[in-house]
């Protein structure tokens, strides 16, 4: 909602252009002319009897005009009366009432005259009358005793003043008294009832008049109202008249319209022109009448019609003789209407037509003065020269009066006189002095030279050339220095010189010549004009809704004449911006910080300059959540609902969708608002539905767009009757906790749910199926009770039931329950195992009988785990998975598992209360897999034709190993591939001597194994023959190794090539396509730790080195270690290992102590005499080489180290077998497969030893790592 306001230049003009019409009659001050009165006092002119009089009178004249006044018709010799005084050079007096002058002496009728030797110009006649106020005339007031529903006038009959004064009626405690269709004050200030009240009844009713020319109030005694109802003026008139009488008194009845003023069917108005006409209208009636107002004949007169004082008053601003005519009231209730006719008549004190204008002749010229007036009735023409009647005047052969008009003939300077023109009718007069002034005078311009005259493009230049001559000159322009006459339509010329150029351009630009001649002379002024480019607002303020405390901001972004210079204001509704350091105005905005509701309003921007002005304005909407209803009121209160109403608070600009009805309970839950109900934003009313014994009250929160507002205050409690429960609690359930137990639970009723007190629940229950009576007890407000001495899992009808001291609730509704489980009896049968491919089985069973369930049938869960891997044999810890099959499923499907391995599985029946017993253990084996990859692959002793390859067996051979392929092809210096060569290695190798190769050519190598199902994935290795027999002096990088924990890997290397090279490793997840993240290696050195790494993830890695043609090794692939289920406690970081290692050390160091003493008296030890009889030959002496002591050897101890444990001499470590581990799908982990034997869910923790088969070794558990879902 913009609004936009432009200030037109052309206005501005326009007066301008009026302005300089009227100058330019004026008569130069240098130069003779008659006196033109030029100030006066008005024609009624009332004074304030307090201060000095002063009445005005001033003229211009050449000569300047002498003054002199008369009074009441007769001369008035001021200089006779020491109080009066004229001011010097002017016709003005000053009655000096404030030293001892009384202004009532000098009331009267004052005319000024003014004259020199050309004439003599008279002011109107001026009333002069001092203000009055008087008091109030002292009189007996009686009390007003008034019957109900009769109506009732207070006069207040002011006293006479001048001006008249305003009147209102006030109370003791001076504040107005309220009015309304029933009562009101009339035009003559009496108070109208048009039907009395007894709430009217006061003794108060004060009259005031304030006379506002003195500044003075004055007070009517004080009026007393007494209004009877009709039962208590029955008893009054009982108490003094007879039984008969009593009845005289009628109750109060409803009474058709009376007009209390104006009185009878009609009545006459005269109003004069240009006055408000008002008419008034002011009737009794019981109901209070309606007033409505027609014209007979017409329609009321659009935009100058008003309506007052309740409809009472017609109000008509600037009547003309049109308003004349029949205007009605009616005044109308339901039992009639009455009607009154006002006629008015329109009257007009005389009016100009056209008013005698000063005329200006050349000696010989002719010229008339005019003087037209109108009124009703039409007002007489007389004319006065000089100040004296025309008749009587001194003859001047060249005039001639011909009614309105004055005909001059071949003036001559004699003839230079005032003319006094007087219009006069009944209801008043005007007059007009016109002087003719003869005068012989070349021309001459009154403009200044050269005047710059600055106009905006596309808007009216106006170029002024005032001047004067006699006789009148004639005006021509020109443009330029030497320019053309100008003509046409593309300008205007007028009466007093100016050109108007209607619509200038930037080609109207320059300079003008404005030439005035006469016969008496000739003479010529230049003016310039340039043409500037309007300033506009090119974006304006918009209109914006906000939220209370917010922000916002108004742009005004202006485009100007680069010579002008702009001053932008803020306004806002049309005034000044407030007082605010809130409010920020920018160079082209206004920012207004911390919005209020009082900011609320339109804010105009306006852009001034010396030629224009624009301006834009935008209305700005401040929102804010709603204020809280109010008068919370209760009725039609019944047992179970009552009636709520309120009225709404401030919407603050956004209307209300809803209010929010809450309650609170004060019996049971005192200060707890709980939600009742909701209702539409246009209802203030709602029947709340209510529950026995509770103590209600009851707030209101409205809700517009922008929130909630503070709840209501609360309204009046009201507090319900008890009742019995109206309903049984809910959520009933019978589940056993025991095997001989049935715990019944509820939900408790709340506290407005009883009804009543004494809350109490009766709980019922009967075994189902089970001809038995039902057994039942009644317990207090609690929410469960529990039945002891039950068979285990048998069914059970339950019901609870409420009631309180006024009765029971209705029969509560049977539930179904079930007394406590215990664990299942059987374990299931018939379980086979089919093997379905190398890491997938599925298992079936046959379901256990149902009462062995003893409890609901929750699953069956298959513990399943790995014997041993049939391509190796060696000893570990067993660690047991678990699936879970929902439901009454017979079979299921293992995923996950490894190829070529040996399983054991159970089955378990699960219900509520855990697991029955396992079946028989099912022995199943997988069959052969695809391999993994080599464990590594190194290149050695690199000849001018031959390569020494050394590999290790895959880490999970899945199988038997069948063979070994190896691949490889030249690689040129640009990084193309040469012919593949492919060789074929019996699977008990394990280095390849490759011969007849090319000399300084770098080679790339692929490495896998196969089983019998076919090959496993790849290793990569790039090598280089060398050019001689010499130390090859090609860079490489060769023997990548690597040792990976559960995050982080240690990756080693070997250099071959010159000094000073800078390393870098990448590495990324094996088979993705995802690019390789690079991380620089600090100095030379040829190891790097990688961090952050995903736990059991298989990671490809190389190793280069920068600066160098971009060579580096070939790949390599490690997997980290599975993510640990939990860290294992360091046992040697508890305090009980610590005291026991304190504790042995102690002994030690005294056992030694004892067998130092001995030592030294001389005494052996039976063992050492043993010992050095029967030495040992096996027990060995400490190692020299490495300084550690000899001990007994086995087999076992030969076996290979765990992964990243130690590093062989070659700088590589080996993949070591972990075919026995879970490390690929977690340790136990809880899982549960679908209806369709998909797998849902996931190993659990548990794990249980087995005893050792074979010479397999007791190894630390696999960590626990999260196996995906299979389907």
């Amino acid at each position: 909602m913009t609004k936009k306001m432009s200030i037109s230049t052309s206005k501005t003009s326009l007066v301008l252009l009026l302005c300089q019409i009227i100058s330019a009659l004026d008569v130069p001050l240098d130069l003779s002319q008659p006196p033109t009165i030029t100030q006066q006092s008005p024609k009624d002119y009332i004074v304030d009897p307090r201060e000095n009089i002063v009445i005005q009178c001033e003229a211009k004249g050449k000569p300047p005009p002498s003054f002199s006044w008369t009074r009441n018709g007769t001369h008035f010799d001021i200089d006779k009366d020491a109080q009066v005084t004229m001011k010097p050079n002017s016709g003005t007096l000053v009655i000096n009432i404030m030293n001892g002058g009384k202004a009532e002496a000098y009331e009267g009728v004052y005319q000024c005259t003014a004259r020199n030797e050309r004439g003599a110009a008279i002011s109107n006649n001026i009333v002069v009358r001092p203000s009055r106020s008087p008091l109030w005339t002292k009189e007996k007031l009686e009390p007003n005793h008034v019957r109900e529903g009769d109506s009732l006038v207070l006069h207040c009959r002011p006293p006479v003043g001048l001006p008249p004064p305003i009147i209102f009626w006030m109370d003791n405690a001076f504040q107005r008294l309220p009015q309304s269709e029933r009562v009101s004050q009339g035009l003559n200030g009496d108070l109208y009832f048009s039907n009395v009240q007894p709430e009217d009844t006061r003794e108060d009713y004060i009259c005031y008049a304030r006379f506002n020319h003195t500044q003075t109030i004055q007070q009517k005694q004080p009026i007393s109202v007494k209004v009877f109802s009709m039962d208590s003026l029955n008893d009054t008139i009982a108490a003094n008249l007879s039984d008969t009488d009593i009845f005289g008194a009628k109750p109060v009845t409803e009474r058709q319209p009376v007009l209390l003023t104006p009185t009878g069917s009609t009545s006459t108005k005269v109003e004069l022109r240009g006055n408000v006409l008002l008419l008034e209208c002011i009737a009794a009636g019981l109901p209070t009448p309606v007033i409505r107002w027609i014209k007979e004949g017409g329609e009321l007169p659009a935009n100058r019609t008003f309506f007052e004082n309740f409809k009472k008053t017609l109000k008509i601003i600037d009547v003309s003789e049109a308003d004349s005519g029949n205007y009605k009231c009616i005044a109308r209730n339901a039992l009639g209407s009455v009607h009154h006719v006002i006629s008015v008549t329109v009257k007009a004190a005389p009016y100009w037509i056209t008013a005698p204008r000063n005329l200006v002749l050349s000696p010989g010229e002719d010229g008339t003065l005019i003087c037209r007036a109108n009124g009703n009735p039409k007002p007489s023409i007389s004319w006065l020269a000089n100040g004296v009647p025309i008749a009587i005047a001194p003859e001047d052969p060249s005039r001639k009066v011909d009614g309105d008009t004055i005909i001059f003939s071949h003036v001559q300077e004699r003839s230079s006189a005032v003319y006094q023109c007087n219009a006069s009718n009944e209801y008043g007069y005007l007059l007009a002095n016109a002087f003719v002034n003869v005068l012989a005078e070349p021309p001459r311009i009154l403009t200044p030279a050269n005047k710059l005259y600055q106009v905006i493009a596309d808007s009216p230049a106006l170029l002024d050339c005032a001047y004067f001559g006699s006789p009148k000159p004639e005006i021509e322009w020109f443009k330029g220095v030497k320019g053309s006459i100008l003509r046409g339509n593309e300008y205007v010329f007028h009466d007093n010189g100016t050109l108007e150029i209607p619509v200038a351009q930037k080609n109207n630009a320059g300079t003008y010549t404005c030439v005035a001649r006469n016969e008496l002379g000739k003479i010529q002024n230049e003016v310039q004009l340039e043409i500037k480019d309007p300033t506009m607002i090119i974006k304006q303020p918009e209109y914006k809704v906000i939220q209370r405390y917010g922000q916002v901001s108004f742009e005004c972004i202006i485009k100007h004449d680069s010579t002008l210079l702009p001053t932008v204001t803020w306004l806002k509704d049309n005034d000044e911006l407030p007082d605010d350091e809130r409010f920020l105005v920018g160079k082209d905005n206004l920012t207004i910080m911390n919005v209020t509701d009082k900011d609320d309003g339109t804010y105009t921007c306006i852009v001034n300059t010396t030629l224009d002005s624009v301006s834009a304005s935008a209305v700005l909407t401040v929102v804010a959540r709603p204020n809280p209803p109010f008068d919370l009121e209760l009725t039609g209160q019944l047992e179970r609902s009552i009636d709520l109403s309120w009225l709404p608070g401030d919407e603050n600009n956004s209307p209300i969708t809803s209010f929010v009805i809450e309650f609170e309970d004060a019996l049971h839950e005192p200060g707890v608002w709980r939600y009742q109900t909701e209702v539409p934003g246009s209802q203030t009313t709602a029947q709340l539905k209510l529950s026995p014994y509770v103590n209600y009250s009851f707030r209101v929160i409205a809700v517009n767009r922008i929130g909630r507002s503070q709840p209501s205050e609360p309204s009046e409690q009201y507090l319900t009757k008890s009742a019995s429960p109206d309903e049984n609690p809910a959520n009933v359930q019978g589940i056993g906790s025991e095997p001989d137990n049935l715990v019944i639970t509820w939900e408790p009723l709340k506290g407005f749910q009883s009804n009543g007190p004494g809350l109490q629940y009766k709980v019922s229950w009967r075994q189902k199926d089970v001809d038995d009576e039902w057994t039942s007890v009644i317990v207090a407000n609690v929410s469960k009770y529990i039945v002891s001495g039950t068979p285990t899992f048998v069914p059970y009808e339950v019901k609870v039931q409420a009631l309180n001291d006024l009765g029971y609730a209705p029969e509560p509704s049977e539930v179904i329950g079930h007394s406590g489980e215990d664990l299942p009896m059987v374990a299931p049968g018939n379980v086979q195992v089919h093997v379905i491919n190398s890491t997938l089985a599925k298992v079936h069973w046959d379901p256990v009988p149902l009462k062995s369930v003893r409890g609901h049938l929750q699953g069956y869960k298959v513990y399943y785990w790995k014997v041993q891997s049939l391509s190796r044999r060696s000893r570990r810890h067993v660690e047991k998975k678990i699936l879970t099959f929902r439901g009454n499923k017979t079979f299921g499907m293992l995923p996950g598992l490894e190829p070529y391995s040996s399983y054991k599985l159970n089955v378990r029946v699960v219900n509520g209360k855990g697991e029955g017993p396992a079946s028989p253990d099912k022995v199943f084996k997988t069959p052969e897999g695809v391999p993994s990859s080599p464990s590594f692959l190194k290149i050695t002793n690199p000849t001018l034709d031959s390569l020494t390859l050394e590999w290790g067996s895959p880490t999970h051979p899945n199988g038997v190993l069948t063979s070994y392929t190896l691949k490889f092809q030249p690689i040129n210096n640009t990084h193309e591939l040469g012919p593949l060569v492919e060789i074929r290695i019996p699977a008990n190798e394990s280095s390849l001597i490759l011969k007849n190769l090319n000399y300084s050519t770098r080679y790339k190598f692929y490495f896998n194994a196969q089983t019998s199902v076919g090959s496993g994935s790849q290793i990569t290795e790039e090598a280089v023959t060398i050019m001689d027999e010499v130390q090859p002096l090609y860079p490489r990088i060769r023997n990548v190794t690597t040792a990976a924990a559960e995050t982080y890997a240690n990756i080693s290397w070997e250099y071959e090539g010159p000094d000073h090279a800078n390393f870098y490793v990448e590495y990324g997840v094996a088979g993705s396509k995802e690019d390789w993240k690079k991380e620089i290696v600090n100095g030379s050195r040829s190891f790097f730790v990688l961090k952050g790494l995903t736990p059991g993830t298989a990671y490809k890695v190389r190793v280069g080195a920068e600066g160098l043609s971009g060579f580096r090794s070939s790949e390599d692939v490690f997997e980290t270690g599975p993510a640990m289920a939990s860290r294992q406690v360091d046992i040697a970081t508890q305090g009980w290992f610590i005291g026991l290692m304190c504790a042995v050390a102690l002994l030690i160091l005294i056992l030694l102590i004892v067998c130092f003493i001995r030592r030294n008296k001389g005494g052996k030890y039976p063992v050492k005499e043993k010992e050095d009889a029967h030495a040992d030959p096996e027990i060995q002496p400490m190692k020299e080489d490495d300084g550690t002591f000899g001990e007994y050897s086995d087999a076992e101890d030969h076996k290979p180290l765990k992964k990243g444990s130690r590093t062989p001499s070659d700088r590589t470590v080996k993949k070591e077998d972990s075919d026995d581990s879970l490390v690929d799908y977690g340790e136990g982990v809880n899982g549960q497969f679908n209806e369709d034997g998909s797998f849902i869910g996931q190993y659990s923790g548990k794990k249980e030893k087995e005893p050792a088969e074979g010479n397999e070794s007791s190894e630390a558990p696999s960590p626990v790592n999260a196996m995906n879902s299979f389907v």
